[in-house]
């Protein structure tokens, strides 16, 4: 995309508001000016953004913003990676009956409007959505979901039908909800899920049957990561604590941190491009914290500029040192941890939101664009 490109319009017509930088913000009674430049007098800025492969960022004057309005409170988020599916992204909904749907939608040719390209039911509100992080297309075109089971769905040029439905207890008559899942970049056969039973799993997705399985904390798990190197997962839950597990090794466990306050920890992110670094955040928790896996229990940063709880956190795909967090505050927020200090209060970027966001994807195919959502409104964000 290029400057050409018109911007989305809020519902009462008018441009959505951009992306800026901390230091750009209008102070209260000032406007912003729509014509400055992002990154005006920003050398610095510019030059950390040049090292970590952002130079079409340099390139023009506004981010941009395109929003879609589903007809529904939306609950998950991920865009899709194939190279043939570009601004492609599946949405699902937080609806108070059994029956949700889940929509996949997509940027019209000329770039202007999202389209629904399919749209299915889902057993209960996804509580995470993921196409397969295949960016050379070799794969079948495939997403899964996580909720009383693990979907993963085909997705066809007309229609999505439902490929396997993995049953984390087939011997009880109701499985324990999951909570979260990820998919092993080093084998895309594999997904590992967590579940408010306390275990993680392993499945072979191809062949429909778990790889592996273990309890992995004393109370409910909340989401679990795969690293970047092989065979090295973690996962958080509600003893509020983050935990590293190797596949070759599952008797044993390394506690990479606690909270202080003995609140449980809601989720956690892997750098995709530095493996020593982890994300973690709390319930109702303000900040976020960064973890050095070469240094268990030690707490490498905070990140606290969040006014309100933070609800979720994405690292950026092409650099180690940048990661987005996004809250009840209505703020997105872009970091650089490139300089660490024990506490880190002013981000790089700036984006708030009419409303709390709940949810945040960053492209691995398109990483420079984001994907928030708040209420029913979903947002991508040209940072």
């Amino acid at each position: 995309m290029n400057d050409s490109v018109p911007k989305d319009q809020n519902k009462n017509g008018k441009d959505a508001s951009p992306v800026r930088s901390q230091e750009n913000l209008p102070t209260q009674g000032e406007s912003a000016n729509k014509d400055e430049s992002l990154y005006e007098q920003k050398d610095m800025l510019a030059a950390q953004y040049q090292q970590a492969g952002y130079q079409d960022m340099l390139d023009r004057k506004e981010s941009q913003v395109y929003t879609y309005t589903a007809p529904w409170t939306i609950y998950s988020l991920g865009f899709s990676c194939r190279p043939d599916q570009k601004y492609r992204i599946g949405i699902g909904s937080f609806l108070e009956d059994i029956e949700n749907k889940i929509e996949i939608i997509q940027l019209d040719d000329n770039l202007e409007n999202f389209v629904v390209r399919n749209s299915f039911n889902h057993k209960y509100p996804p509580t995470k959505l993921m196409f397969i992080p295949d960016l050379e297309g070799a794969y079948a075109d495939i997403m899964a979901t996580s909720g009383e089971t693990l979907k993963i769905w085909q997705i066809n040029e007309k229609d999505v039908e439902l490929r396997s439905d993995l049953v984390n207890n087939k011997q009880i008559e109701f499985s324990a909800p999951l909570t979260s899942f990820d998919w092993y970049p080093s084998n895309m056969a594999l997904i590992g899920t967590s579940s408010i039973d306390t275990t993680c799993t392993i499945w072979n997705i191809e062949k429909g049957v778990v790889y592996t399985q273990l309890i992995a904390h004393d109370k409910e798990v909340y989401d679990i990561s795969f690293s970047p190197e092989e065979n090295i997962f973690a996962s958080v839950g509600a003893d509020g604590s983050a935990r590293q597990f190797d596949l070759r090794n599952l008797e044993h466990s390394t506690v990479l941190h606690e909270t202080e306050d003995g609140k449980p920890l809601l989720r956690l992110a892997w750098n995709k491009i530095d493996p020593n670094y982890l994300a973690v955040f709390g319930m109702d928790h303000t900040y976020v914290t960064i973890l050095d896996i070469r240094q268990p229990m030690k707490v490498l940063t905070k990140l606290t500029n969040h006014k309100d709880c933070v609800n979720a956190i994405a690292w950026a795909p092409q650099s180690s040192s940048h990661i987005c967090t996004v809250g009840d505050d209505c703020q997105a927020l872009i970091w650089d941890i490139g300089e660490t200090r024990p506490e880190l209060t002013e981000p790089l970027l700036e984006y708030r939101a009419e409303g709390e966001i709940t949810s945040l994807s960053w492209s691995l195919l398109q990483y420079e664009w984001l994907g928030i959502s708040f209420g029913k409104t979903l947002q991508i964000l040209k940072v």
